[in-house]
């Protein structure tokens, strides 16, 4: 077989692509800063826009869970529409869409009128993150592959770094307001350099969409999150909470038995048909459910624990964006000499140990060069770890069906996400009384009294350990995600059915 002479080292199609590739890189880049800017960014100013909208405990939360549901239940369908109507144009919507959505977002006159805002905007973020990781897999030769997607999940980092202290200063010096409208400019300059830097990329084949399997996993998610959400404030034994898991358990077999009839079935079970796929696919979950909403607890700790100011906050959540952000492209830059499966194993090694540092220093007079120790281990770890499990699962998929496979594999990662914010703001919050609820999210609970404090400080303790647990289970399945000598990651007849 005739090696493609794009894919051959010091050849001059091989220098031409890599140039390419390098520019594209800058797009999806940007496509992550613009999102990750957007979450972490909120996720410090939560309080700020809850005091301005008197929002209860319940409305706070779907500020957040309504981004996070939507976006996870569009990601595999804009995969296979991507496969279908070309990449290029539905990922360039996806930032139109976004920048429409944050626009409208900052002049909501209501609290529900901002979630119908945040759930349009996780239609644009779907559209962008479903088609991002396939575009750099697409551009890269395989020898560079781990290059590029070190620096694309670096850029998460730096959005991580960067969104947390222009949350706090933007909240408390212009309005929340411009927490959105900052997310503008970029969406639009993205709409104008993606233009001119994708290449269009030929439709495929014209098949039909699995409605029905997207309207079950999106009736599930939603059922599952509003049961978790409300587990924490009324019980286990509430009506709503009890109505949930009904419908869930309902669900389950219905999605099973409705995929294993689709044609293009949005939970294509096949996919999983190795162990490798299988395991590193739940190592991502895993890694999801404890890292996600890590940013949001440590902000309420500081704010609601300690009782400082969103910019003293968001500076007290740097070292977890930091170890990230040096983590990641240095693990892409060793990506040729270090196997992927290596550095998803160490990560996740990296992040079970900071987590276990938080979890057993966690008190409001704890010294914040141990919080800050924790956080740094967190980061690092996180950033070697999806460096090295992205490349270990994209190399090993076929390219015909990588739009729809990616988006499938980052809605099980969003499922994590979603899981992590909706478990944490239930778990830490259950010790506290129903009516100092709202004091957590608004981040007044120190001003209230030492006792409320005391019963914030036993959540904080039984949402680590949580996490702890979690990031454990992912790390033991990171290290049964070693593809056998001699066997092909992905089921052959999956491959051949992607052709």
């Amino acid at each position: 077989m005739v090696a493609n002479p794009q894919d051959v080292p010091g050849s001059p199609e091989y220098a031409a692509k890599l140039r390419h590739a390098w520019r594209v890189c800058s797009v999806t880049s940007l496509g992550m800063l613009l999102i990750g800017i957007s979450g972490s960014t909120l996720n410090v100013a939560l309080p700020e826009v809850v005091r301005h909208f008197h929002a209860d405990a319940f409305a706070s939360g779907w500020i957040l869970l309504s981004f996070l549901l939507v976006n996870t239940a569009c990601l595999v369908f804009f995969g296979r529409v991507a496969d279908l109507l070309g990449r290029r144009e539905v990922y360039l919507t996806g930032f139109a869409l976004f920048a429409v959505a944050s626009l409208l977002a900052g002049l909501s006159p209501g609290v529900w009128f901002l979630v119908a805002m945040r759930v349009l905007q996780a239609v644009g973020a779907a559209m962008i993150l479903a088609n991002g990781t396939v575009i750099i897999t697409d551009a890269f030769p395989p020898d560079r592959l781990s290059q590029g997607m070190g620096v694309y999940i670096g850029t998460l980092s730096v959005a991580q770094l960067a969104g947390p202290t222009l949350g706090g200063l933007v909240a408390q010096a212009a309005g929340w307001q411009w927490i959105f409208w900052v997310n503008v400019p970029p969406a639009l300059a993205a709409v104008v350099w993606g233009a001119a830097t994708l290449r269009r990329t030929p439709r495929g084949r014209r098949e039909p969409i699995d409605v029905l399997g997207n309207l079950l996993v999106f009736a599930m998610l939603s059922a599952a999150l509003v049961a978790l959400s409300e587990a924490g404030s009324r019980g286990l034994s509430s009506p709503v909470v009890i109505t949930g898991a009904v419908v869930v358990t309902v669900l389950t077999p219905l999605l099973f038995l409705a995929e294993r009839r689709a044609s293009n079935p949005v939970l294509d079970l096949r996919l999983f048909g190795r162990r490798m796929l299988a395991f590193a696919n739940a190592a991502s979950f895993c890694s999801a459910l404890a890292r996600a909403a890590l940013i949001l607890l440590v902000a309420l700790y500081f704010q609601a624990a300690r009782g400082v100011d969103a910019v003293t906050a968001a500076l007290g959540v740097l070292p977890l964006p930091i170890g990230l952000g040096i983590a990641s492209p240095l693990a892409g830059a060793l990506g040729r000499r270090i196997s992927p499966y290596a550095m998803s194993v160490g990560g996740a090694v990296m992040s079970v140990t900071g987590l276990g540092v938080l979890a057993m220093t966690t008190d409001p007079a704890t010294p914040y060069w141990i919080v800050g120790g924790g956080l740094l281990l967190c980061g690092g770890g996180n950033g070697v770890f999806l460096t090295g499990n992205t490349t270990q699962v994209m190399a090993a998929l076929p390219s015909g069906s990588l739009g729809v496979v990616n988006g499938f594999r980052l809605m099980v990662i969003n499922v994590g996400v979603v899981l992590s914010v909706a478990v944490t703001l239930s778990v830490l919050t259950s010790p506290v009384s129903a009516e100092l609820r709202g004091q957590v999210y608004a981040g007044t609970l120190s001003s209230v009294s030492p006792v409320a404090v005391e019963q914030l400080m036993t959540g904080f303790h039984r949402t680590y350990a949580v996490l702890f647990a979690v990031a454990l289970a992912g790390a033991v399945c990171a290290a049964l995600a070693r593809t056998p000598k001699g066997r092909p990651a992905v089921p052959e007849e999956v491959g051949a059915a992607s052709h």
